[in-house]
C-alpha cells in the first residue's frame, strides 16, 4: 500500500476529513506519509470553503508514529536515518515533521483528532497538536520515544506539560508507560470518548458544530489562544481589543444581532 492522506471535503457542512492511509504499517509515519500530511494540510488551509479539519487514521490505529523502518537497522531511507551527513543531517530531516506539526497547531481553522487504537510517539504528538480531540475507546496513548533509547523530537516536550500538566508529562516521557483512555479523559486531555463505531460521526457532528460558526472570529479565537501561550495578559488584553475591533465590523457580527433579535439560526458566511 503507497502511503497516502484520503481528503474527503464535504462541501454542503464546510469540513474536510484527512485519513492517514497506510493501515498495513498502523500508519506510522515515514517520510512519503508525511510529504502527503503536508500537501493535504496545505490544500484544506488554501480552501475557504472548509471551516474545521477532521484527522483520523484507517484500519486499527490513528497513527503508530514515525516509521521504525526508516531508522537504524532498517530497510527503508528516510530523514531519521542517519547517513554521512551525520547530526546535522538529521536535524535538518525533522523539517517536514516541523511543518506538519505546526501546520496542525497554528492553523486557523481549527483541528479536531478522531482517535482510535493507538497513537504513540510521532502519532501522540500528531494528536497534541490538533485543538479537539475526540477517541474511541480502544484509544492508548504513549510517548515511546525512550523505549528506543530517542527524544519526544516531535514537539512533545512542549506539547505534553500544556496539555496533560507537567507531573504526568513527566512520567509518560520517562517510563514510557500507556496513558489509557479514561485517565486520559479525566485529565483533560480528551474532549469525549465514544465507542469505537460512533467516533466519526461524532467527531464529523462536532465539525458541523464549528463548520457553522463565524469563521472569522474563530480563526482569530484560535490564533489568540496558540498566540496568547507566549504573552503576558496585559498584552493579550491590548491584542484583544485589536482583535475584537475586527469581529465588531464584520459583517458576522452584524447578521448575528439580527439573528439575536429575529430569533432565529445565523447564517454566518466569513465577511
Amino acid at each position: 500500500m503507497n502511503p497516502s492522506v484520503i481528503r474527503d471535503v464535504n462541501s454542503e457542512f464546510g469540513f474536510a476529513t484527512l485519513t492517514l492511509n497506510r493501515s498495513d504499517r498502523l500508519n506510522s509515519l515515514s517520510n512519503d506519509l508525511l510529504e502527503a500530511l503536508s500537501d493535504s494540510l496545505d490544500a484544506v488551509v488554501a480552501d475557504d470553503s472548509i471551516r474545521a479539519v477532521i484527522i483520523t487514521g484507517s484500519g486499527r490505529a490513528f497513527c503508530a508514529g514515525a516509521d521504525t523502518d526508516e531508522m537504524t537497522g532498517g530497510s527503508g531511507e528516510g530523514p531519521h536515518k542517519p547517513g554521512p551527513g551525520g547530526a546535522e543531517e538529521l536535524r535538518r530531516g525533522f523539517r517536514l515533521a516541523r511543518k506538519v506539526i505546526l501546520g496542525i497547531y497554528e492553523m486557523e481553522k481549527p483541528v479536531i483528532a478522531a482517535i482510535h487504537g493507538s497513537a504513540v510517539g510521532a502519532g501522540f504528538d500528531l494528536a497534541c497538536a490538533c485543538d479537539i480531540r475526540i477517541a474511541g475507546e480502544s484509544a492508548r496513548f504513549m510517548a515511546a520515544y525512550i523505549h528506543v533509547g530517542l527524544f519526544p523530537g516531535y514537539g512533545g516536550t512542549w506539547l505534553y506539560p500544556r496539555l496533560l500538566g507537567s507531573a504526568k508529562a513527566a512520567e509518560m516521557m520517562y517510563t514510557g508507560n500507556f496513558l489509557e483512555v479514561n485517565e486520559a479523559k479525566s485529565l483533560g486531555f480528551l474532549n469525549d470518548v465514544v465507542a469505537d463505531d460512533k467516533l466519526i460521526g461524532t467527531a464529523e457532528k462536532m465539525a458541523r458544530r464549528i463548520a457553522a460558526g463565524p469563521p472569522i472570529a474563530i480563526r482569530l479565537a484560535k490564533t489568540m489562544m496558540r498566540r496568547g501561550m507566549s504573552m503576558d495578559l496585559e498584552t493579550s488584553l491590548e491584542m484583544s481589543a485589536a482583535v475584537e475591533a475586527i469581529t465588531l465590523s464584520s459583517e458576522d457580527h452584524a447578521e448575528g444581532m439580527m439573528a439575536l433579535r429575529q430569533k432565529r439560526r445565523p447564517e454566518f458566511k466569513g465577511n
